[in-house]
């Protein structure tokens, strides 16, 4: 296995008095695609919110090419190579689509990514470029938020919840995407209540129950049984 490129070592996370996550430990490798399943309020986003630095951590909790990233802002956890997209979208409705995607390129990160590669990624973005981005459909505003985050040239993405609310076509639009999303040794962790769909694009899978890791395994191993039994806590 390659070496990990990301780790987080028991993690906690808490929204206040309410803790969400107890003693996480997981690993993302290099060119890896890694997949997070749960029911809601499993803590999933908790988990994506911590990693991006939207969420304060304690030392030494989550670390990144082995620098420790836990206490860092969110745009210094982007600096160093993490992008997300985030669940419900979150493009800014006063700016065109143009705009929504140039925001991602501030990070300043060189790379392959830039408005043309997204535009070749996803050609209906270069027909509606200087439309109000929350004018367009569902899955064309996912394009937006998956092209914005691809413009930081991160070397891992994280998707939450990509498939939430679009329509089954354009999920497999999504999905047919994703080959020329993650390619270049990218890594990848998609979160993804679809289990079918998160298992046939990644690698290994862990299922997060009540805050905690349920199961993990790899992809293609891990039975239906097993996933229903850390899905839903039966014993």
């Amino acid at each position: 296995m390659p070496e990990p490129i990301l780790q987080m070592h028991a993690l906690d996370a808490h929204y206040g008095d309410f803790q969400a996550l107890y003693g996480v430990d997981m690993e993302v490798s290099e060119g890896e695609v890694l997949a997070i399943i749960g029911s809601n309020g499993a803590g999933k986003t908790t988990l994506m919110r911590s990693i991006t630095g939207l969420l304060s951590n304690e030392p030494s909790q989550i670390t990144y090419h082995r620098e420790d990233i836990s206490s860092l802002r969110a745009d210094e956890v982007a600096m160093r190579g993490l992008a997300m997209v985030p669940e419900g979208r979150q493009l800014f409705p006063s700016l065109s689509v143009r705009e929504n995607l140039m925001i991602g390129a501030q990070v300043g990160r060189k790379g392959p990514w830039s408005l043309d590669a997204v535009y070749k990624l996803f050609p209906i973005l270069d027909e509606r470029k200087d439309q109000q981005s929350t004018s367009l459909s569902g899955g064309q505003q996912q394009m937006v938020a998956i092209g914005r985050a691809l413009m930081a040239n991160p070397d891992l993405i994280l998707f939450d919840e990509i498939s939430l609310g679009l329509a089954p076509i354009i999920i497999k639009d999504i999905y047919d995407a994703l080959p020329g999303i993650i390619g270049e040794g990218m890594s990848a962790i998609i979160v993804e209540q679809d289990i079918s769909k998160a298992l046939s694009v990644s690698s290994r899978v862990y299922c997060l129950q009540e805050g905690r890791v349920s199961l993990e395994g790899a992809s293609d191993t891990v039975s239906r049984e097993d996933i229903s039994r850390a899905y839903f806590g039966i014993e």
